[in-house]
């Protein structure tokens, strides 16, 4: 039996689907397409790869097309149904991707566009437009354009310019460009995709940005640059990481942690702190930075599991911070700054409590002072870096 995998396209099939599809003597899909190109034809409704293989199966005759909406080779079922098929003749034939249907009808080339699904996997559309490259999502379920719309809105992108394609190819194709906030109340068919445009972002650099990038507030203190950049790298993140940034300040860690990695949950109490941490979230471009006002650690309850985190401030709680850490997940990644000896004991002594791998570092830096025509150095505080890891 010959069998031909079929990317319907956007409303039009190529001269060879379309003869695949004459001659087979069964076509196998979703009910949409079945009802459109299945007219006369011996049809059987399935949609994940083990049911369309299990129809093929209990078929006898010669040819059988199955057919998948958009391209074959673009978040298509066909690279899961391509395994069950090994060895049984397969071809497979292209389509016209909604990528291409999106770039035609804004008079673009997409070549450059970052390239997302949400339909049915976990998309996060603040991450993905912090690429320097416009992201194409491709929509469905319960993150359709207007949520992700609301997600980017909800991080401060509101401003972002997006272009919704609904329908594309077909006689009710429609076309909506607005900015994210203007569309995540909108209602929008379930056959849609989305164009936003980049995020505007901070230039990436080394770990250890200069102290004067950040806006200071009264009373607040900041992580200084010598040891952000040691705290860091103890760190070790990695781009796929959720961290948390706990006793944020001002925000320096986390808006650096936020260039290096998924996403960043900043804890922070003062209302001070978290209006400073705001604004350099926005002059820097650090949007995969989530603020989250409150006491740690009541306000890590809901947060998702983190894989590196920072405490640079605990309030009195740093026993009850780190055990709700190991218990988010025993296998973070956690860096802790103290300034005193008090500080030190009690997360050096946690996290060996905790059975976890415990190294200290004292970092002593003294910078440059003018003094009349001399020039001196100014010792500043030690600081001590508690870091921990699973054995």
């Amino acid at each position: 039996m010959t069998i031909t995998l079929i990317g319907c396209g956007c409303g039009s099939l190529t001269r060879e689907a379309e003869a695949a599809i004459r001659q087979a003597g069964l076509l196998v899909g979703s009910a949409r397409l079945l009802e459109t190109y299945g007219t006369g034809k011996r049809c059987a409704e399935a949609v994940t790869a083990q049911a369309i293989a299990a129809a093929l199966e209990a078929y006898d005759g010669e040819a059988a097309c199955v057919l998948f909406s958009g391209d074959s080779g673009f978040y298509s079922g066909a690279r899961l149904l391509l395994p069950l098929l090994a060895g049984r003749g397969v071809r497979v034939l292209p389509g016209i991707s909604s990528v291409q249907a999106l770039a035609a009808a804004l008079g673009e080339s997409w070549q450059d566009w970052r390239l997302c699904s949400a339909h049915g996997v976990d998309c996060d559309p603040v991450e993905e437009v912090c690429h320097g490259r416009k992201a194409f999502f491709l929509t469905g379920g319960k993150q359709d354009p207007a949520a992700l719309c609301h997600a980017l809105a909800e991080a401060g992108l509101g401003f972002l310019g997006v272009a919704v394609g609904e329908e594309l190819g077909t006689e009710r194709e429609r076309i909506v460009r607005s900015s994210a906030e203007q569309l995540q109340s909108q209602r929008f068919d379930p056959l849609s995709v989305m164009l936003a445009e980049a995020a505007p972002c901070a230039q990436r650099r080394a770990p250890g940005w200069p102290d004067d990038s950040f806006l200071r507030a009264e009373g607040v203190p900041m992580t200084k640059q010598e040891v952000r950049a040691a705290a860091i790298a103890r760190l070790g993140v990695r781009p796929e990481d959720t961290c948390w940034d706990i006793g944020a300040g001002t925000g320096s860690v986390g808006i650096e942690l936020s260039m290096l990695c998924r996403r960043v949950y900043a804890v922070e109490r003062d209302a001070a702190a978290l209006a400073a941490a705001a604004e350099n979230r926005r002059r820097l471009g650090a949007w995969k930075l989530r603020l989250i006002p409150g006491q740690a650690p009541e306000a890590l309850k809901d947060l998702l599991a983190p894989d590196a985190v920072f405490v640079g401030g605990s309030g009195g709680h740093m026993k009850e911070i780190l055990c709700a850490v190991h218990s988010a997940n025993p296998a973070a990644r956690v860096c802790v700054s103290a300034v005193t000896l008090e500080g030190l004991h009690n997360a050096y002594t946690t996290l060996r409590e905790l059975e976890m791998e415990t190294e200290v570092t004292q970092i002593s830096v003294s910078r440059s002072r003018e003094a009349g025509e001399l020039t001196m150095m100014l010792a500043q505080n030690s600081v001590y870096l508690i870091a921990g890891r699973a054995p």
